[in-house]
Formats: C-alpha cells, sequence, structure tokens
C-alpha cells in the first residue's frame, strides 16, 4: 500500500486521537506501553508535564475546565495534528484538580512510522494546549494563603505561533 499523497497516511487507515480529562493520576509507563507496537510504528515521542513547586512556595496547583469544551477543544488541536503529520496514533491525556508538586500534570504521545512526524506533532499538540486548552490554574502556597490564578506565559504564544508559519 502507498501513503497518500496528501496525507501521508495509508489508504484505508482511520487514526483517531484520544483524549481524556481526569482528576486521578495519570500513569504514564501505561499511557507509553498502551500505544507501542503493532509494527507499523517507527518512533513515539512523549512529552509529559509536571506541577513544579516553585522554589519551595507551592503546595499545590489547582487546574479547573470547562466539561465538554476542554475535550472539544484538546481534540479539535489534536484533529489538526493528524491532519499535518502521518501519525498512527495521537493521544492527550490532562489532569484537573488538586495537583501536588512532582504528580503529572499532562501526558502527550504520538506515534508515527517515522520520527519526524512523531516530534512534530507531539511539539505542536502541546505548544496549543498551552495556549487554547480552556484549564485555569490557581496556586495553592505552603504557607497556607491560595495565590491568583496562573497566566498564560508570552512565550508559550511565541511557540504556538512558530506552527502558523510552517
Amino acid at each position: 500500500m502507498t501513503a497518500d499523497a496528501n496525507t501521508g497516511r495509508q489508504p484505508g487507515l482511520q487514526i483517531e486521537p484520544e483524549v481524556r480529562i481526569e482528576t486521578g493520576r495519570i500513569d504514564i509507563a501505561a499511557e507509553i506501553a498502551s500505544m507501542g507496537g503493532g509494527g507499523a510504528i517507527g518512533g513515539l515521542v512523549t512529552f509529559s508535564g509536571y506541577c513544579r513547586d516553585e522554589g519551595g512556595r507551592l503546595s499545590a496547583l489547582e487546574l479547573e475546565h470547562y466539561p465538554g469544551m476542554a475535550e472539544r477543544e484538546i481534540a479539535g488541536i489534536a484533529w489538526q495534528a493528524l491532519e499535518r503529520w502521518p501519525l498512527l496514533a495521537c493521544r492527550a491525556v490532562h489532569r484537573t484538580g488538586r495537583i501536588l508538586p512532582g504528580e503529572e500534570i499532562v501526558f502527550v504521545g504520538c506515534a508515527a512510522e517515522h520520527r519526524h512526524a512523531a516530534f512534530e506533532a507531539a511539539s505542536f499538540l502541546m505548544d496549543f494546549l498551552k495556549t487554547r486548552a480552556p484549564f485555569w490554574k490557581r496556586e495553592h502556597l505552603k504557607d497556607g494563603s491560595t495565590g491568583g490564578w496562573v497566566e498564560h506565559k508570552d512565550t508559550d504564544d511565541l511557540a504556538a505561533d512558530k506552527w502558523h508559519r510552517l
């Protein structure tokens, strides 16, 4: 079978992204193990994002989302990745609720026949998750106070902007 010239996918191959939002811990090893195999995948690129302790001042990070809207937005970003690169699998798992320093917040995985597509798609997906996915973050500090809502950074916007030029 030869790949479609427009999408790079094998004819008849229907790949759908997997998007989940969870309150519990993400089992990174299980996510990775469930994406590989089958013989067609030549590269699996993953990214795992963790809650930092922000120099020892953070006791927890609270993430809220708009149910339904967040899943649709993330799925839309994942579909764009599937349109741009010949992926064999695409997954995004994001947590909400109270997350302690050292715990995982997000997992992104992209698998392809060749590594370049997997690397690019995973980077694309993560850049847009940081800027377009509707999550709100609030810091809970070790001194017992509640910090403000965390704004995304200008550097996140710059990272996502590069994909409009490519």
